[in-house]
């Protein structure tokens, strides 16, 4: 049994970025380890869960930094990032607002990952008459293929691709032109993506 808690302590230091070591992740680790030598089991369970969430904030924090910044003639709010556990389905997310500087023109990038929301995106994107049934488009945009749901009288609408099956970027706005949804999606860098960990 220490053996398995000693494996599932190593992947975790492995897989956090370099500056992540040395730092409070590790000291819940190992005073994880330290609780479960000692047969506190409630204890030592509360503090691998508590440096999972620090590194799902971490990862957070990572995704924030591929939220493309304000587009010309636009205002970009400040980037938030979330992270839900295991207990509330999992995933991790940034998100960013932009607001037009002569409108009502609201734009809102979001992206997701290790999230419950990716299956059924998945789903949509290898069946189009799924697609098709719920109003939407299937098109190709910044080389990613995409769900355009766009809606020209109401001039709202939201855009989503998945990345490599594990990455959800949506693009919803409101008051906005479709070009607008399009112009913030070929603003993120998808080729950067790979470097996520």
């Amino acid at each position: 049994m220490v053996r398995i808690l000693t494996a599932a302590v190593l992947t975790l230091v492995v897989c956090l970025p370099m500056q992540a070591q040395a730092d409070e992740v590790l000291e819940a680790i190992e005073q994880a380890v330290t609780l479960y030598k000692q047969g506190d089991y409630t204890g030592a369970a509360g503090n691998l869960d508590y440096a999972s969430q620090l590194v799902r904030q971490q990862k957070g924090g990572q995704l924030e930094s591929f939220l493309p910044e304000a587009l010309s003639g636009w205002t970009a709010a400040d980037t938030q990032s979330s992270s839900m556990g295991a207990m509330f389905m999992g995933g991790v997310s940034a998100e960013r607002s932009y607001r037009k500087d002569d409108g009502d023109g609201r734009v809102k990038v979001a992206i997701f990952t290790d999230s419950p929301m990716l299956q059924p995106m998945m789903m949509m994107f290898s069946n189009p008459m799924i697609v098709a049934s719920s109003g939407a488009k299937l098109e190709t945009h910044a080389g990613q293929r995409a769900i355009v749901d766009y809606v020209p009288g109401e001039n709202r609408g939201e855009i989503r691709v998945v990345v490599d099956n594990s990455i959800l970027v949506t693009v919803e706005g409101q008051h906005v032109e479709k070009v607008d949804l399009v112009a913030y999606l070929e603003a993120i860098d998808f080729q950067a993506f790979s470097n996520l960990q």
